[in-house]
Formats: C-alpha cells, structure tokens, sequence
C-alpha cells in the first residue's frame, strides 16, 4: 500500500452508487484538505457497464450538489485489494461478491459503507431502476454523511 490510504466502492454496475459514493468521497477530501492523505475510486461487481459514464441521473445530482466525476465504470479485480486499505460495498450481496473475489491473506477492510451513516440506514439501495433521481438524492445524501463519518474518525 502507498503512503496515502486507499477507499474503494463497489456495487453491483458502477454507474449509480458506487461512483457517487467516490464523488462525494473526493469532494469532502477536497473540502477537508485531505487530498495528500487519502486516494479513491469505485468499481462494480459485474461487467455490464465497463466504459460507460456514470447513470445521468446520478451525474444530475451531482451537478446539483457541485461535485464533480469523470469516472468510468470498471470492475473489481484482484489488484484492488492489495491498493486499498479500505473496500465499501453499498448493500450486503455487494458484501458477498467483494468477499467471494477478496485473495486469501488480504488484509483490507471490507464492509458497508453504511455502516458508517450516523442515521442508521445501513443499506444504500439500488436506484437504477426507479424512475426520476429521487433514489439518486437519497443515495447521495447517505454518501455524504457515511463518507462524513467515516473519516471523523480519524480526526
């Protein structure tokens, strides 16, 4: 691992959650001058949408909120578990397929990021299939405050 401490998303496409998560993830180091300590990216379980942008709904509400993503999807691989020292997954079979491809004798963290949201919505569901963004707002606003809570811990 480098100096800087790696985060990891994943959930099942990487065009809806898990690049928000990365989004907001990377605004609040920026917000919080925390860019030389910590790297993230996201990726996703399956390759569906390897390549593609993010879902327009999610970039949509990113512009609302300022944040900013040139992410494209890619799909977990066995290296991202030597790199990062942390790998979120949005809902518990994200959870099971990170730990089902996680090598033996790796030793990055792998849990919810909900785990961290101080609200106790430890699930952050798939809204890929909702019409509208309102999915993608509750998705973001869980992301702002998991990731929040994440790093005050290392405050």
């Amino acid at each position: 691992m480098s100096e800087k401490r790696g985060v990891l998303f994943v959930c099942l496409g990487n065009i809806c959650r898990s690049p928000i998560a990365e989004a907001v993830f990377s605004h609040v180091l920026k917000q919080r001058g925390l860019e030389d300590k910590w790297f993230t990216d996201s990726a996703a379980t399956g390759n569906w949408h390897v390549g593609n942008r993010p879902d327009s709904r999610a970039l949509t509400v990113l512009r609302r909120h300022g944040v900013h993503t040139d992410h494209r999807a890619r799909q977990l691989c066995d290296e991202d578990f030597d790199r990062f020292e942390y790998i979120f997954g949005m809902d518990t079979n994200n959870i099971d397929d990170i730990n089902d491809e996680k090598p033996r004798g790796s030793k990055c963290v792998v849990e919810l990021l909900g785990k961290y949201d101080p609200q106790k919505q430890t699930i952050i569901k798939d809204p890929y299939y909702e019409s509208g963004d309102k999915g993608f707002e509750t998705n973001y606003e869980q992301c702002l405050r998991c990731c929040n809570a994440f790093l005050d811990q290392f405050q």
